[in-house]
Protein backbone atom coordinates (compact mmCIF):
# COMPACT_ATOMS: atom_id res chain seq x y z
CA UNK A 1 0.00 0.00 0.00
CA UNK A 2 1.45 3.37 -1.02
CA UNK A 3 1.89 6.35 1.33
CA UNK A 4 -1.04 8.34 -0.07
CA UNK A 5 -3.53 5.51 0.45
CA UNK A 6 -2.21 4.87 3.96
CA UNK A 7 -2.50 8.56 4.82
CA UNK A 8 -6.12 8.54 3.61
CA UNK A 9 -6.91 5.53 5.81
CA UNK A 10 -5.26 7.19 8.78
CA UNK A 11 -7.38 10.32 8.28
CA UNK A 12 -10.55 8.25 7.99
CA UNK A 13 -9.70 6.35 11.19
CA UNK A 14 -9.14 9.61 13.09
CA UNK A 15 -12.69 10.63 12.14
CA UNK A 16 -14.18 7.23 13.15
CA UNK A 17 -11.89 5.75 15.82
CA UNK A 18 -14.44 3.05 16.67
CA UNK A 19 -14.34 1.56 13.15
CA UNK A 20 -12.70 -1.79 13.97
CA UNK A 21 -12.55 -3.17 10.38
CA UNK A 22 -10.79 0.01 9.24
CA UNK A 23 -8.35 -0.21 12.16
CA UNK A 24 -7.53 -3.83 11.27
CA UNK A 25 -7.08 -2.87 7.61
CA UNK A 26 -4.46 -0.36 8.68
CA UNK A 27 -2.80 -2.93 10.96
CA UNK A 28 -2.52 -5.31 8.02
CA UNK A 29 -1.11 -2.60 5.74
CA UNK A 30 1.46 -1.46 8.30
CA UNK A 31 2.49 -5.08 9.02
CA UNK A 32 3.06 -5.73 5.32
CA UNK A 33 5.26 -2.61 5.25
CA UNK A 34 7.22 -4.00 8.23
CA UNK A 35 6.10 -0.99 10.34
CA UNK A 36 5.32 -3.16 13.34
CA UNK A 37 5.50 -0.51 16.13
CA UNK A 38 2.92 1.66 14.34
CA UNK A 39 0.68 -1.36 13.81
CA UNK A 40 1.02 -2.33 17.48
CA UNK A 41 0.00 1.19 18.58
CA UNK A 42 -3.27 0.80 16.72
CA UNK A 43 -4.00 -2.34 18.76
CA UNK A 44 -3.67 -0.69 22.18
CA UNK A 45 -7.41 -0.11 22.44
CA UNK A 46 -8.41 -3.50 21.02
CA UNK A 47 -9.26 -6.52 23.19
CA UNK A 48 -8.53 -10.04 21.91
CA UNK A 49 -12.10 -11.16 22.54
CA UNK A 50 -13.41 -8.62 20.04
CA UNK A 51 -11.61 -10.27 17.12
CA UNK A 52 -12.05 -13.45 15.14
CA UNK A 53 -9.32 -16.10 14.91
CA UNK A 54 -7.76 -14.72 11.71
CA UNK A 55 -7.68 -11.15 13.03
CA UNK A 56 -6.23 -12.27 16.38
CA UNK A 57 -3.43 -14.03 14.48
CA UNK A 58 -2.76 -10.85 12.48
CA UNK A 59 -2.64 -8.78 15.68
CA UNK A 60 -0.36 -11.29 17.44
CA UNK A 61 2.13 -11.20 14.58
CA UNK A 62 2.13 -7.40 14.53
CA UNK A 63 2.69 -7.22 18.30
CA UNK A 64 5.45 -9.83 18.15
CA UNK A 65 7.17 -7.84 15.40
CA UNK A 66 6.97 -4.76 17.64
CA UNK A 67 8.73 -6.69 20.44
CA UNK A 68 5.66 -6.80 22.67
CA UNK A 69 5.62 -10.52 23.47
CA UNK A 70 3.24 -10.38 26.47
CA UNK A 71 0.55 -8.64 24.42
CA UNK A 72 1.22 -10.99 21.47
CA UNK A 73 0.75 -13.96 23.80
CA UNK A 74 -2.67 -12.66 24.82
CA UNK A 75 -3.82 -12.46 21.19
CA UNK A 76 -2.40 -15.90 20.27
CA UNK A 77 -4.06 -17.77 23.13
CA UNK A 78 -6.66 -20.40 22.22
CA UNK A 79 -5.79 -20.18 18.53
CA UNK A 80 -4.97 -22.81 15.93
CA UNK A 81 -1.63 -24.22 14.89
CA UNK A 82 -0.37 -20.98 13.32
CA UNK A 83 -1.25 -19.06 16.49
CA UNK A 84 0.59 -21.73 18.46
CA UNK A 85 3.83 -20.98 16.58
CA UNK A 86 3.40 -17.25 17.27
CA UNK A 87 2.75 -18.04 20.94
CA UNK A 88 5.93 -20.16 21.03
CA UNK A 89 7.96 -17.25 19.67
CA UNK A 90 6.40 -14.91 22.23
CA UNK A 91 7.18 -17.31 25.08
CA UNK A 92 10.75 -17.62 23.84
CA UNK A 93 11.06 -13.80 23.87
CA UNK A 94 9.82 -13.82 27.48
CA UNK A 95 12.51 -16.32 28.45
CA UNK A 96 10.04 -19.18 29.00
CA UNK A 97 11.90 -21.61 26.75
CA UNK A 98 10.40 -24.86 28.11
CA UNK A 99 6.85 -23.57 27.61
CA UNK A 100 7.81 -22.31 24.16
CA UNK A 101 9.07 -25.75 23.15
CA UNK A 102 5.92 -27.45 24.41
CA UNK A 103 3.69 -24.96 22.60
CA UNK A 104 5.67 -25.40 19.38
CA UNK A 105 5.47 -29.19 19.56
CA UNK A 106 1.71 -29.03 20.09
CA UNK A 107 1.30 -26.70 17.10
CA UNK A 108 3.34 -28.94 14.79
CA UNK A 109 1.49 -32.02 16.01
CA UNK A 110 -1.78 -30.28 15.14
CA UNK A 111 -0.58 -29.27 11.68
CA UNK A 112 2.90 -30.15 10.32
CA UNK A 113 2.43 -27.43 7.67
CA UNK A 114 3.29 -24.75 10.29
CA UNK A 115 6.69 -26.27 11.07
CA UNK A 116 9.32 -23.55 11.41
CA UNK A 117 12.89 -24.83 11.08
CA UNK A 118 14.44 -21.57 12.30
CA UNK A 119 12.29 -21.53 15.45
CA UNK A 120 13.02 -25.20 16.12
CA UNK A 121 16.75 -24.46 15.86
CA UNK A 122 16.40 -21.56 18.32
CA UNK A 123 14.59 -23.80 20.76
CA UNK A 124 17.33 -26.41 20.50
CA UNK A 125 20.09 -23.86 21.13
CA UNK A 126 18.36 -22.87 24.34
CA UNK A 127 18.90 -26.45 25.57
CA UNK A 128 15.23 -26.85 26.27
CA UNK A 129 15.34 -30.62 26.45
CA UNK A 130 18.83 -31.02 27.83
CA UNK A 131 19.43 -32.72 31.18
CA UNK A 132 19.91 -30.35 34.12
CA UNK A 133 21.53 -30.69 37.51
CA UNK A 134 20.01 -29.81 40.89
CA UNK A 135 20.81 -26.12 40.37
CA UNK A 136 19.06 -26.01 37.00
CA UNK A 137 22.27 -25.83 34.96
CA UNK A 138 22.49 -27.79 31.73
CA UNK A 139 24.60 -30.95 32.03
CA UNK A 140 27.01 -31.27 29.12
CA UNK A 141 27.58 -34.80 27.83
CA UNK A 142 31.14 -36.06 28.09
CA UNK A 143 32.61 -37.56 24.93
CA UNK A 144 35.36 -40.14 25.14
CA UNK A 145 37.51 -40.96 22.14
CA UNK A 146 38.69 -44.49 21.48
CA UNK A 147 40.53 -45.42 18.31
CA UNK A 148 40.44 -49.15 19.10
CA UNK A 149 37.19 -49.99 17.34
CA UNK A 150 36.69 -53.74 17.54
CA UNK A 151 35.38 -56.00 14.78
CA UNK A 152 31.86 -56.13 16.18
CA UNK A 153 31.64 -52.34 16.10
CA UNK A 154 32.87 -52.23 12.51
CA UNK A 155 30.31 -54.87 11.56
CA UNK A 156 27.55 -52.88 13.27
CA UNK A 157 28.53 -49.73 11.40
CA UNK A 158 28.79 -51.46 8.03
CA UNK A 159 25.54 -53.39 8.44
CA UNK A 160 23.19 -51.48 10.78
CA UNK A 161 20.30 -53.57 12.14
CA UNK A 162 17.14 -53.37 10.07
CA UNK A 163 13.60 -54.05 11.16
CA UNK A 164 12.14 -57.40 10.24
CA UNK A 165 10.25 -57.46 6.94
CA UNK A 166 7.76 -60.17 5.94
CA UNK A 167 5.66 -60.92 2.88
CA UNK A 168 2.92 -58.71 4.34
CA UNK A 169 5.01 -55.70 3.32
CA UNK A 170 5.19 -56.92 -0.30
CA UNK A 171 2.16 -55.87 -2.30
CA UNK A 172 0.90 -58.44 -4.82
CA UNK A 173 3.30 -60.95 -6.42
CA UNK A 174 1.29 -63.79 -4.84
CA UNK A 175 2.58 -66.41 -7.31
CA UNK A 176 6.18 -65.39 -6.69
CA UNK A 177 5.70 -65.39 -2.92
CA UNK A 178 4.13 -68.84 -3.09
CA UNK A 179 7.11 -70.17 -5.06
CA UNK A 180 9.52 -68.69 -2.53
CA UNK A 181 7.47 -70.02 0.37
CA UNK A 182 7.45 -73.52 -1.10
CA UNK A 183 11.07 -73.62 -2.28
CA UNK A 184 12.79 -71.55 0.39
CA UNK A 185 10.77 -70.83 3.53
CA UNK A 186 9.42 -74.33 4.16
CA UNK A 187 12.87 -76.01 4.12
CA UNK A 188 13.96 -73.54 6.80
CA UNK A 189 10.82 -74.04 8.89
CA UNK A 190 10.66 -77.86 8.60
CA UNK A 191 14.26 -79.03 8.20
CA UNK A 192 13.63 -82.53 9.63
CA UNK A 193 10.99 -83.29 7.01
CA UNK A 194 13.28 -82.24 4.20
CA UNK A 195 16.17 -84.21 5.66
CA UNK A 196 14.03 -87.38 5.54
CA UNK A 197 13.73 -86.85 1.80
CA UNK A 198 17.45 -85.99 1.61
CA UNK A 199 16.64 -82.43 0.57
CA UNK A 200 19.20 -79.97 1.81
CA UNK A 201 18.21 -76.68 3.45
CA UNK A 202 19.68 -73.76 1.58
CA UNK A 203 20.90 -73.53 -1.96
CA UNK A 204 20.63 -70.69 -4.43
CA UNK A 205 17.70 -68.69 -5.79
CA UNK A 206 18.03 -66.17 -8.60
CA UNK A 207 15.44 -63.41 -8.84
CA UNK A 208 15.30 -61.58 -12.14
CA UNK A 209 13.00 -59.04 -13.70
CA UNK A 210 12.65 -55.33 -14.52
CA UNK A 211 14.21 -52.80 -12.14
CA UNK A 212 12.00 -51.51 -9.35
CA UNK A 213 9.65 -54.51 -9.17
CA UNK A 214 10.53 -55.62 -5.64
CA UNK A 215 13.40 -58.09 -5.94
CA UNK A 216 15.36 -56.57 -3.05
CA UNK A 217 12.24 -56.24 -0.89
CA UNK A 218 11.37 -59.87 -1.63
CA UNK A 219 14.84 -60.93 -0.50
CA UNK A 220 14.50 -59.08 2.82
CA UNK A 221 10.98 -60.47 3.28
CA UNK A 222 12.26 -63.99 2.59
CA UNK A 223 14.82 -63.62 5.37
CA UNK A 224 12.08 -62.33 7.66
CA UNK A 225 9.79 -65.27 6.86
CA UNK A 226 12.64 -67.72 7.49
CA UNK A 227 13.57 -65.91 10.71
CA UNK A 228 17.18 -66.14 9.57
CA UNK A 229 20.16 -63.79 9.70
CA UNK A 230 20.19 -61.54 6.63
CA UNK A 231 23.41 -60.42 4.92
CA UNK A 232 22.92 -57.79 2.25
CA UNK A 233 26.13 -57.94 0.21
CA UNK A 234 26.86 -54.88 -1.91
CA UNK A 235 29.36 -54.68 -4.73
CA UNK A 236 31.75 -52.45 -2.68
CA UNK A 237 31.74 -55.14 0.05
CA UNK A 238 33.53 -57.50 -2.32
CA UNK A 239 35.39 -55.68 -5.09
CA UNK A 240 38.83 -54.38 -4.19
CA UNK A 241 41.58 -52.74 -6.22
CA UNK A 242 44.31 -55.05 -4.83
CA UNK A 243 44.94 -58.47 -6.36
CA UNK A 244 43.44 -61.28 -4.33
CA UNK A 245 41.54 -59.03 -1.89
CA UNK A 246 38.18 -59.45 -3.63
CA UNK A 247 38.44 -63.24 -3.40
CA UNK A 248 39.47 -63.01 0.26
CA UNK A 249 36.49 -60.77 1.08
CA UNK A 250 34.09 -63.10 -0.72
CA UNK A 251 35.43 -66.08 1.25
CA UNK A 252 35.09 -64.12 4.53
CA UNK A 253 31.45 -63.29 3.73
CA UNK A 254 30.59 -66.94 3.12
CA UNK A 255 32.43 -68.02 6.27
CA UNK A 256 30.47 -65.46 8.30
CA UNK A 257 27.18 -66.80 6.92
CA UNK A 258 28.18 -70.42 7.62
CA UNK A 259 29.00 -69.59 11.23
CA UNK A 260 25.58 -67.97 11.73
CA UNK A 261 23.38 -70.45 9.86
CA UNK A 262 20.48 -70.36 9.24
CA UNK A 263 21.36 -67.34 7.17
CA UNK A 264 20.28 -65.63 3.96
CA UNK A 265 23.01 -64.01 1.88
CA UNK A 266 21.67 -61.58 -0.70
CA UNK A 267 23.73 -60.43 -3.68
CA UNK A 268 22.08 -57.50 -5.42
CA UNK A 269 23.11 -56.74 -9.03
CA UNK A 270 24.89 -60.09 -9.00
CA UNK A 271 26.02 -59.75 -12.62
CA UNK A 272 28.72 -57.33 -11.36
CA UNK A 273 30.34 -60.25 -9.51
CA UNK A 274 29.29 -63.14 -11.74
CA UNK A 275 29.33 -61.82 -15.29
CA UNK A 276 30.19 -64.05 -18.24
CA UNK A 277 33.88 -64.86 -18.10
CA UNK A 278 34.35 -65.09 -21.87
CA UNK A 279 33.54 -61.38 -22.12
CA UNK A 280 35.78 -60.32 -19.26
CA UNK A 281 38.78 -58.21 -20.26
CA UNK A 282 40.52 -58.69 -16.91
CA UNK A 283 41.81 -61.93 -15.38
CA UNK A 284 40.82 -60.60 -11.94
CA UNK A 285 37.14 -60.66 -12.90
CA UNK A 286 37.37 -64.30 -13.97
CA UNK A 287 39.04 -65.16 -10.66
CA UNK A 288 36.18 -63.58 -8.70
CA UNK A 289 33.65 -65.67 -10.64
CA UNK A 290 35.71 -68.83 -9.99
CA UNK A 291 35.95 -68.02 -6.29
CA UNK A 292 32.20 -67.38 -6.15
CA UNK A 293 31.45 -70.74 -7.77
CA UNK A 294 33.87 -72.50 -5.41
CA UNK A 295 32.25 -70.94 -2.35
CA UNK A 296 28.80 -72.01 -3.52
CA UNK A 297 29.47 -75.73 -3.91
CA UNK A 298 33.19 -76.35 -4.09
CA UNK A 299 34.95 -79.32 -2.50
CA UNK A 300 34.69 -79.34 1.33
CA UNK A 301 32.27 -76.39 1.36
CA UNK A 302 29.40 -76.99 3.77
CA UNK A 303 26.64 -74.47 3.03
CA UNK A 304 23.91 -76.36 4.88
CA UNK A 305 21.44 -73.80 6.24
CA UNK A 306 22.84 -71.00 4.07
CA UNK A 307 20.45 -69.67 1.44
CA UNK A 308 21.96 -67.64 -1.39
CA UNK A 309 19.71 -65.09 -3.04
CA UNK A 310 20.79 -63.20 -6.11
CA UNK A 311 18.95 -60.54 -8.06
CA UNK A 312 19.65 -59.13 -11.48
CA UNK A 313 18.01 -57.05 -14.17
CA UNK A 314 20.14 -58.71 -16.86
CA UNK A 315 20.09 -62.50 -16.37
CA UNK A 316 21.51 -62.95 -19.88
CA UNK A 317 24.76 -61.32 -18.64
CA UNK A 318 25.27 -63.89 -15.86
CA UNK A 319 27.91 -66.60 -16.32
CA UNK A 320 26.17 -69.86 -17.36
CA UNK A 321 28.06 -71.79 -14.68
CA UNK A 322 25.93 -70.10 -12.03
CA UNK A 323 22.81 -71.68 -13.49
CA UNK A 324 23.72 -75.33 -13.13
CA UNK A 325 22.01 -77.49 -10.44
CA UNK A 326 23.46 -76.96 -6.98
CA UNK A 327 24.13 -73.27 -7.51
CA UNK A 328 21.45 -70.83 -8.62
CA UNK A 329 19.36 -73.76 -9.79
CA UNK A 330 16.01 -72.14 -8.93
CA UNK A 331 15.15 -69.08 -11.01
CA UNK A 332 12.16 -66.87 -10.18
CA UNK A 333 10.83 -64.23 -12.56
CA UNK A 334 9.62 -61.11 -10.70
CA UNK A 335 7.32 -59.35 -13.19
CA UNK A 336 5.82 -55.88 -13.05
CA UNK A 337 2.82 -55.98 -10.69
CA UNK A 338 -0.55 -56.81 -12.23
CA UNK A 339 -3.69 -54.77 -11.49
CA UNK A 340 -4.62 -56.43 -8.15
CA UNK A 341 -1.00 -56.14 -7.07
CA UNK A 342 -0.93 -52.45 -7.99
CA UNK A 343 -4.05 -51.91 -5.85
CA UNK A 344 -2.30 -53.60 -2.93
CA UNK A 345 0.93 -51.63 -3.47
CA UNK A 346 -0.91 -48.32 -3.66
CA UNK A 347 -2.75 -49.20 -0.46
CA UNK A 348 0.57 -49.82 1.30
CA UNK A 349 2.16 -46.64 -0.10
CA UNK A 350 -0.81 -44.43 0.83
CA UNK A 351 -1.19 -45.98 4.27
CA UNK A 352 -0.31 -43.63 7.13
CA UNK A 353 -0.50 -40.52 4.93
CA UNK A 354 -3.30 -37.92 5.08
CA UNK A 355 -5.53 -39.05 2.21
CA UNK A 356 -8.90 -37.64 1.12
CA UNK A 357 -11.92 -39.92 0.73
CA UNK A 358 -12.06 -39.40 -3.04
CA UNK A 359 -8.81 -41.36 -3.64
CA UNK A 360 -9.61 -44.59 -5.52
CA UNK A 361 -6.66 -47.01 -5.72
CA UNK A 362 -8.64 -49.25 -8.11
CA UNK A 363 -8.94 -46.45 -10.67
CA UNK A 364 -5.26 -45.61 -10.31
CA UNK A 365 -4.32 -49.27 -10.75
CA UNK A 366 -6.23 -49.42 -14.03
CA UNK A 367 -4.35 -46.37 -15.29
CA UNK A 368 -0.88 -47.61 -14.35
CA UNK A 369 -0.31 -50.62 -16.58
CA UNK A 370 3.38 -51.62 -16.80
CA UNK A 371 4.23 -49.50 -13.73
CA UNK A 372 6.76 -51.08 -11.40
CA UNK A 373 6.52 -50.83 -7.63
CA UNK A 374 9.18 -48.10 -7.74
CA UNK A 375 7.14 -46.23 -10.37
CA UNK A 376 4.06 -46.38 -8.12
CA UNK A 377 6.14 -45.12 -5.21
CA UNK A 378 7.34 -42.22 -7.37
CA UNK A 379 3.72 -41.51 -8.30
CA UNK A 380 2.64 -41.28 -4.65
CA UNK A 381 5.70 -39.22 -3.70
CA UNK A 382 4.98 -36.74 -6.50
CA UNK A 383 1.37 -36.40 -5.33
CA UNK A 384 2.60 -35.95 -1.75
CA UNK A 385 4.91 -33.13 -2.86
CA UNK A 386 1.94 -31.32 -4.40
CA UNK A 387 -0.15 -31.78 -1.23
CA UNK A 388 2.73 -30.55 0.97
CA UNK A 389 3.12 -27.44 -1.19
CA UNK A 390 -0.61 -26.73 -0.92
CA UNK A 391 -0.42 -27.25 2.84
CA UNK A 392 2.39 -24.71 3.12
CA UNK A 393 0.52 -22.20 0.96
CA UNK A 394 -2.77 -22.68 2.86
CA UNK A 395 -1.22 -22.77 6.34
CA UNK A 396 -3.01 -25.99 7.26
CA UNK A 397 -2.93 -29.66 6.29
CA UNK A 398 -4.18 -30.45 2.79
CA UNK A 399 -4.59 -34.22 2.34
CA UNK A 400 -3.60 -36.09 -0.80
CA UNK A 401 -6.61 -36.12 -3.11
CA UNK A 402 -7.40 -37.77 -6.42
CA UNK A 403 -6.53 -34.59 -8.35
CA UNK A 404 -2.99 -34.68 -6.94
CA UNK A 405 -2.55 -38.30 -8.04
CA UNK A 406 -4.04 -37.65 -11.47
CA UNK A 407 -1.68 -34.71 -11.98
CA UNK A 408 1.23 -36.92 -10.89
CA UNK A 409 0.08 -39.61 -13.33
CA UNK A 410 0.54 -37.16 -16.21
CA UNK A 411 4.12 -36.60 -15.06
CA UNK A 412 5.30 -40.09 -14.03
CA UNK A 413 5.83 -42.70 -16.77
CA UNK A 414 6.50 -46.46 -16.49
CA UNK A 415 10.15 -47.51 -16.59
CA UNK A 416 9.69 -51.23 -17.35
CA UNK A 417 8.89 -50.97 -21.06
CA UNK A 418 12.52 -50.82 -22.22
CA UNK A 419 13.40 -53.90 -20.15
CA UNK A 420 10.38 -55.83 -21.45
CA UNK A 421 11.40 -55.06 -25.04
CA UNK A 422 14.93 -56.37 -24.44
CA UNK A 423 13.68 -59.42 -22.54
CA UNK A 424 11.26 -60.24 -25.35
CA UNK A 425 14.14 -60.51 -27.80
CA UNK A 426 16.09 -62.87 -25.52
CA UNK A 427 12.96 -64.92 -24.79
CA UNK A 428 12.30 -65.34 -28.52
CA UNK A 429 15.79 -65.99 -29.83
CA UNK A 430 17.97 -67.14 -26.89
CA UNK A 431 15.70 -69.45 -24.92
CA UNK A 432 17.31 -72.80 -25.68
CA UNK A 433 16.94 -74.17 -22.14
CA UNK A 434 13.54 -72.59 -21.50
CA UNK A 435 14.93 -70.23 -18.88
CA UNK A 436 12.77 -67.37 -20.17
CA UNK A 437 9.49 -69.29 -20.46
CA UNK A 438 8.01 -67.26 -17.60
CA UNK A 439 8.89 -64.06 -19.45
CA UNK A 440 7.17 -65.31 -22.61
CA UNK A 441 4.07 -66.31 -20.61
CA UNK A 442 3.93 -62.86 -19.03
CA UNK A 443 4.35 -61.07 -22.35
CA UNK A 444 1.65 -63.23 -23.94
CA UNK A 445 -0.79 -62.65 -21.05
CA UNK A 446 -0.34 -58.88 -21.31
CA UNK A 447 -0.40 -58.64 -25.11
CA UNK A 448 3.25 -57.63 -25.41
CA UNK A 449 4.59 -60.76 -27.13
Amino acid sequence: MDDATLAGLRAALSETPGNLPLRLLMVRALTERQEHPAAADLLDAVEPGALGAADRLLAARALLGARRPERALAFSADGGAEAGVVAARALLELGRAAEAAERYRSAVAESPAVEDVALAALLRTRDVDGPRDADGNVVRLKVFSNDDTDRSEVKRLLAPPQEKVTFAAVGGLDDVKEQIRRRIVLPFQKPSLFQRFKKRVGGGILLFGPPGCGKTLLARATAGECDAAFYDVGIPDVLDMYIGESERKLHALFEEARRHAPAVVFFDEIEALGGKRQYSLEAASSKIVSQFLSEMDGFARNNEGVLLLGSTNVPWALDPAFRRPGRFDRVVFVPPPDEPARVAILGILLGGRPVKDDVRPEALARATSAFSGADLSHLVETASDAAIQESIDAGHDVPICMSHLQAALREVKPTTLEWLTTARNYARYANESGQYDDVLAFLKAHGRE
